[in-house]
């Protein structure tokens, strides 16, 4: 058999392959020969049909067969032994006047090669690195929440100053449908918030969007509406009251304090304050990170210059799946996934190039601490080693999870390699500008 590669371009290739008499032909026979005592032709007893006529009947099929298995097996080593590094899988090119009667056959493989490329790591960039603190202002919030929240409700005929709400934000036209609880100092008018004075479970309020509350970011938090649509939207909701309550705050006493952190870590009200702004430092520190992430892979997806094989990608699409694409839709999904690959190919070059590797302890590490922070999450604050080890073994041994855990460290090990390398500007901001940065707002 004779293999050649042919170039269209730096990314796309085709492999051709030809197909002789010999390399088939001994397989071929012993089907032939395997398939004569099975063999039914009408005039024929079982097993006495003469060999051309079986061969006549079944060869074709069987010579069609055998090629196969020839071709997809050389095909398969052929890629190993030049260490062909491809994108998709390899396409057949399709032969409509292939003439299975000759004793050499010639076949053709489209497939699309990972573009050679150079990756600066260290190029200058504008890139910002978040540190997110809480202020004052947030603090005394998440303290009025939690006083609010473990307070006594009182339910209440009608609506009054500092009721909170539960009800029913509607627009059918808008797909809006969601059950939320308001207190009516989200508004951003006291006009508004006036509106609801007076009314009782049952009553329905008409309101408008454009300028409902002081932030727009609110309507994806109490209507459900994507980011895309909360500067734009201008649209009368209908909200239908199901509750009235008023709250008597909680006292901010030891019980409380133990309540919520556990005997004896929280003692006073600045205990309470410090607690909260390292929780939601680390929470944000969090949000930082994934910000920076993503703002980095956007700079190296848009500043590593490379083509990829667009044409063979776009034609392999419609190939994969279990519904095929239209050539329409192929183009479509190529759009989508673009960037994804782009991205996927850098993070490959990034990690050979600083010789990243994840190995087993890496994961089971990196499992271990995720184990540890939900059950801290849920109130076990001191599971024993061997408990936790329960945990992550059965983790470990869901494929699933192992592939999701994986990309998972990869990111992580990224995030320190792109800080490293990066070497992203340092600023420090509150939660809402760090939100409106978040945002592009």
């Amino acid at each position: 058999m004779d293999i050649k590669r042919v170039a269209i371009d730096a990314v796309t290739e085709t492999i051709v392959m030809n197909v002789v008499h010999m390399d088939y032909k001994g397989q071929v026979a012993k089907r032939i020969n395997e398939k004569m005592p099975l063999a039914q032709v009408k005039g024929f007893r079982k097993g006495a049909v003469p060999k051309d006529l079986v061969e006549k009947q079944y060869g074709k099929a069987i010579k069609q067969e055998e090629v196969k298995k020839v071709v997809d097996l050389a095909l398969e080593r052929y890629i190993q032994s030049e260490r062909l590094n491809l994108l998709g899988t390899p396409l057949p090119v399709v032969n409509e006047d292939l003439d299975w009667s000759a004793e050499e056959l010639t076949f053709e493989f489209e497939i699309g090669l990972v573009p050679n490329f150079e990756l600066d790591l260290d190029a200058e960039n504008e890139i910002v690195k978040y540190v997110v603190t809480a202020d004052d202002k947030l603090i005394d919030g998440q303290v009025e929440r939690i006083q609010k929240q473990f307070g006594t409700a009182i339910p209440q005929e009608t609506v009054v100053e500092g009721a909170d709400l539960k009800g029913v934000f509607t627009n059918e036209a808008e797909g809006i449908g969601n059950t939320t609880t308001i207190s009516l100092s989200v508004f951003k008018d006291k006009a508004t918030a006036d509106k609801f004075i007076g009314k009782k479970v049952g009553d329905v309020i008409t309101v408008n969007t454009k300028g409902l509350f002081e932030d727009d970011h609110q309507l994806m938090d109490y209507l459900k509406v994507g980011h895309d649509n909360v500067h734009d939207l201008a649209v009368d909701v209908d909200f239908t009251i199901e509750e009235i309550t008023t709250s008597e705050p909680a006292e901010l006493n030891q019980e409380l304090f133990d309540k919520l952190f556990g005997e004896g870590k929280v003692a006073s009200l600045e205990d309470l304050k410090a607690k909260i702004k390292e929780d939601a430092e680390s929470q944000f520190a969090q949000q930082a990170d994934q910000k920076l992430l993503g703002d980095v892979t956007e700079f190296l997806i848009e500043n590593t210059k490379f083509d990829l094989p667009e044409t063979f990608l776009k034609k392999w699409l419609q190939t994969v799946g279990e519904k095929k694409l239209s050539a329409e839709e192929a183009e479509v999904e190529y759009a989508r996934s673009e960037k994804g690959l782009r991205f996927q190919l850098i993070e490959g070059r990034a990690m050979a190039q600083s010789d990243i590797k994840i190995t087993f302890e890496d994961l089971k590490a990196f499992t271990t601490k995720n184990i540890r922070q939900q059950m801290a999450q849920f109130g076990q604050t001191n599971p024993t080693d061997e408990e936790v080890q329960g945990i992550v073994a059965r983790v470990l041994s869901n494929q699933d999870e192992v592939k999701r855990l994986s990309e998972q460290v990869v990111a992580e090990k990224l995030l320190e390699l792109f800080k490293e390398k990066a070497k992203p500007t340092t600023k420090e901001v509150t939660y809402e500008e760090f939100i409106a940065a978040s945002y592009g707002e």
